[in-house]
C-alpha cells in the first residue's frame, strides 16, 4: 500500500527545460503537490521576489504559494534561473520550509545555479535523469 501524502510540497522550474520535466512529473499522482514556473530575473513582484506562475500560466506571489507550504524542490537545468533560486532558498529558509535542489544536465550548464542553491537547499540532487524528480517526490510523500 503506499504512503499516504504528508506535505504540501511546491516544486518550482527555473527554466524552459525545467518547466518541460514539471509538466512531465506534475501529471503523477500527487495529492498536494503544485508546480510553478519562475519568471524572468527582470519579473519580479514587489519587494523584489521573484514572479512565479502556475503551469497554465496565471501568475503568483512566492509569499502566497509559500503559505502552508512544508516542502520546495527547485528544478534548474541551466543558470538563467539562479537570482530566482537563491532568493527562492532566502525565503524558504526565512520560513524554516525545507528545500530541495535538483539540477538535471550531463554536464556543466547549470553550476551557477547549483552554487545558488547550495547554502538554501537541504538536498541537493545533481542528475542527469529526470524520474529522480518523481523519486524525490515520492520519498517526500508528496
Amino acid at each position: 500500500m503506499p504512503l499516504a501524502p504528508a506535505r504540501n510540497a511546491r516544486v518550482i522550474a527555473l527554466d524552459r527545460a525545467a518547466e518541460a520535466v514539471a509538466r512531465r512529473v506534475a501529471r503523477g499522482p500527487w495529492a498536494k503537490a503544485r508546480f510553478y514556473t519562475a519568471g524572468a530575473s527582470s519579473e519580479a513582484a514587489p519587494g523584489g521576489a521573484p514572479l512565479l506562475f502556475e503551469l497554465h500560466g496565471r501568475p503568483a506571489a512566492l509569499a502566497d504559494v509559500l503559505t502552508g507550504t512544508d516542502v520546495v524542490v527547485i528544478l534548474a537545468t541551466e543558470d538563467s534561473g539562479r537570482a530566482q533560486a537563491a532568493a527562492i532558498g532566502r525565503e524558504c529558509g526565512a520560513r524554516a520550509i525545507t528545500t530541495a535542489g535538483v539540477v538535471l544536465g550531463d554536464g556543466f550548464e547549470a553550476d551557477d545555479a547549483v552554487a545558488a542553491l547550495r547554502p538554501h537547499a537541504r538536498v541537493l540532487l545533481l542528475s542527469a535523469d529526470e524520474s529522480d524528480v518523481f523519486e524525490l517526490l515520492t520519498a517526500l510523500r508528496v
